[in-house]
């Protein structure tokens, strides 16, 4: 859980160093990278939770 929370704590400096980017240069790529940034952060935490709770269930099993 350890990886997980560093991965998350490293996606959102990124999503905010991005916003914050966006905000300075009004660019409106840097709010396209945010959110793509958004994306797969959101599609990794759901897999790599996935494998977690299945690896729970074997052990149990």
């Amino acid at each position: 859980m350890l990886v997980l929370r560093v991965v998350v704590f490293l996606l959102l400096l990124l999503i905010g160093a991005a916003f914050a980017t966006a905000f300075v240069t009004r660019n409106r790529r840097w709010l396209f990278f945010a959110g793509q940034i958004t994306c797969w952060g959101v599609i990794f935490v759901l897999v790599f939770l996935a494998f977690y709770l299945f690896e729970r269930l074997v052990i149990v099993v």
